[in-house]
């Protein structure tokens, strides 16, 4: 087993943002802007750099909790007053990771009204500083228009601010952003395509260093992400993990590569996250235009975990399940020979576990069915024959570790939404 697996929190948390303002180009760098215009503020208050990263990490996730595109589009307006539901789902799904519950209870609060002095606490728990910071943050971002000059709207912006100072914003942090907005560079730095550059060169986010139940536990964060914005989706990963890892066994994989197999089951996925759930909970056949943007999320995934080296590995595991023997899977139209096993058995995994799965608008498929089906997709050259001939031979085991890890997540899904009400 590697000891460890280094992961700069700063670089993925921001390719996360990337993929998350994917969804539509009118949310192009919102996470990003947020985090920016609140870094500001809270260096203008002197606040200390440890509490500054803390905020700038909750603002790169701070809608993380809102599930749908009709959701996403809605958090666009500046009068919103539902937001309380998305950032307490958001604060649910994050706080497991240790490194990242104290972004969790600023994002979990940070839809609080300030209503002249009571927006101290919601619900007996106190709010914090940041969450108040990030309410702040995210108004002025919202009342900038892409399609205007930035310089141009200071003036309308800032009145618009100061009007609702007292009610929804904390008045002193409004006084600060009034100073703040007299600086152009303010302004230019929101908009600017070096945003990116900006934060990273502000912020310091250590390389954290992870072992592998710590490793887990940051998978699963993913994965809760990933899957429990739909009753669709939401035991879909801890499946094909499970199925992916037994698999693993069977195929002599040693214990490292069985770990990583499990761990690139929870994250295969993660690209899904700039897919509308309007597609993903569609239950009849997508449109071309539906299934493109579906085709995407592989890449997307890929993406988000090239800049973690650690995850070289586990990445190629989880970006490939869609690759095919033969060349005709996506996004990279990869061959036999360019394919890791791990990768190979993890796209069977996920073709088993799909059909197996009950999903709610139709029930899984029998044994036979399946193995009907993947045998003719390695027929195909599809998938790997090998591995579909140990699915085959032990497909009923299989099935009992899929349906057990399934029943689990189905379990803790249940619990996640009573949390949030």
């Amino acid at each position: 087993m590697k000891p460890q697996y280094r992961l700069n929190l700063f670089d993925f948390l921001s390719c996360l943002s990337d993929i998350l303002d994917w969804i539509s180009p009118m949310l192009n760098d919102h996470h990003k802007q947020v985090a920016l215009i609140a870094m500001r503020i809270a260096d203008a208050l002197e606040l200390p750099a440890k509490e500054q990263s803390e905020i700038v990490c909750a603002g790169i996730l701070h809608d993380i909790g809102a599930i749908s595109l009709a959701e996403r589009m809605e958090t666009l307006k500046f009068e919103y007053t539902t937001g309380q539901a998305h950032a307490e789902m958001g604060y649910h799904l994050i706080n497991i990771f240790n490194p990242m519950r104290k972004a969790a209870e600023l994002i979990r609060f940070h839809h609080v009204f300030w209503n002249n002095g009571e927006g101290r606490f919601y619900k007996g728990l106190q709010v914090p500083l940041g969450s108040r910071i990030l309410q702040l943050a995210d108004r002025i971002a919202l009342l900038i228009d892409r399609k205007k000059v930035v310089l141009s709207q200071a003036d309308a912006i800032t009145e618009r601010i100061a009007s609702v100072s007292g009610s929804m914003l904390e008045p002193q942090l409004v006084d600060i952003f009034m100073e703040l907005a007299k600086k152009e560079y303010f302004w230019l730095d929101i908009v600017s395509p070096l945003i990116n550059k900006q934060l990273q060169a502000n912020i310091r986010l250590d390389t954290i260093r992870l072992n592998n139940a710590e490793l887990l536990s940051f998978a699963s964060l993913i994965r809760r992400m990933i899957d429990f914005r739909s009753p669709f989706t939401a035991t879909h990963s801890s499946g094909v993990s499970a199925t992916a890892e037994h698999i693993g066994i069977l195929a002599g994989m040693d214990d490292y590569e069985c770990f990583e197999l499990k761990v690139a089951g929870y994250l295969h996925d993660l690209g899904k996250l700039a897919i509308p759930t309007e597609i993903l909970e569609k239950p009849g056949q997508l449109s071309t235009d539906e299934f493109n943007q579906m085709r995407g999320h592989t890449f997307y995934t890929f993406r988000a975990l090239e800049s973690i080296r650690d995850l070289s590995m586990i990445n190629q595991y989880g970006s490939y399940h869609h690759e095919r023997l033969d060349g005709s899977g996506y996004p990279f139209g990869l061959e036999r020979r360019q394919l890791p096993l791990g990768s190979r058995v993890l796209a069977v995994a996920d073709v088993f576990t799909a059909l197996t799965e009950n999903r709610p608008y139709r029930k899984g498929m029998t044994n036979e069915q399946t193995i009907l089906i993947l045998s003719k997709m390695a027929e195909n050259n599809k998938l790997d024959g090998e591995i579909v001939e140990l699915v085959r031979i032990h497909h009923e085991e299989i099935n009992k570790v899929r349906i057990k890890a399934q029943e689990d997540s189905r379990s803790e899904y249940r619990t996640f939404l009573e949390n949030i009400g």
